[in-house]
């Protein structure tokens, strides 16, 4: 009986083991694209379409294949501020796991 209740933690200790380390391998970081330019819609506009094609290239740099992107979120910061014509950085972000 003893035999067997060691075989049976063993048994348990391996699949938390596994359990473990599949959740250890899944992973998420927060990327960015930052557009500095006149206007404030213009960039806003082209930090959020750029987000999507830098993120696919970043993960085929990593080696990553299966990826999903959360809640994309832009905000824009004066940079210059010429009374006539702005100038803003927007930053669009999101975070991505894998």
């Amino acid at each position: 009986m003893n035999t067997l209740r060691r075989r049976l933690i063993a048994v348990a200790l391996c699949m938390a083991a596994v359990v473990g380390a599949n959740a250890a391998e899944a992973a998420c970081t927060k990327l960015f694209y930052s557009v500095n330019d006149y206007g404030k819609d213009g960039p806003a506009r082209d930090a959020q379409t750029l987000l999507d094609p830098f993120i696919a290239k970043w993960a085929a740099e990593k080696g990553i294949k299966k990826y999903r992107t959360g809640k994309k979120e832009v905000e824009c910061e004066l940079f210059l501020d010429f009374g006539v014509f702005d100038e803003y950085t927007c930053k669009a972000t999101a975070s991505v796991c894998w």
